[in-house]
């Protein structure tokens, strides 16, 4: 029996201030001993689309600082089209928060979405020798965030 036979309910993608940063289609060299895709290897992609909305803010370097939150809640499978949707959550004096979610439109199932993953990260902006450093807040403007 096929674990294509009980489909989930199909997910909309984000309409809101959330961005598609990134999409991407895993391959069966990305696959665990379980023949779904390494959880390792979601987690850096991302690692990746995360970074691309505090880029336009941090101006210059930055790293990640912490994972707040990663759920796993479905798994990707080899074929899937993962899009990555961002947001910003908080700026402060260092640091900027993100949420990502990720959809897989399935390969046997087009034009269908369904959220396999959340997750939440924070990075600093740092300086030439890896100190953190300044946001710059000139004409900072991040949509979907108050204050």
């Amino acid at each position: 029996m096929s674990r294509e036979t009980n489909p989930r309910p199909e997910t909309p993608l984000p309409k809101d201030h959330r961005e598609l940063v990134l999409k991407v289609i895993p391959m069966p060299a990305d696959t665990n001993g379980n023949g779904d895709i390494f959880g390792g290897w979601v987690m850096a992609q991302v690692d990746l689309a995360g970074a691309v909305l505090p880029a336009r803010y941090v101006r210059g370097r930055m790293a990640t600082v912490a994972v707040n939150q990663f759920i796993f809640k479905q798994p990707v499978r080899v074929g899937d089209i993962l899009s990555f949707f961002s947001h910003v959550t908080r700026v402060g004096n260092t640091s900027i928060t993100v949420q990502v979610e990720v959809f897989a439109e399935r390969f046997s199932a087009q034009g269908q979405y369904v959220k396999v993953t959340e997750a939440s990260l924070t990075y600093v902006a740092i300086d030439r020798e890896g100190r953190p450093r300044p946001i710059p807040k000139d004409g900072l403007t991040i949509p979907g965030l108050s204050g």
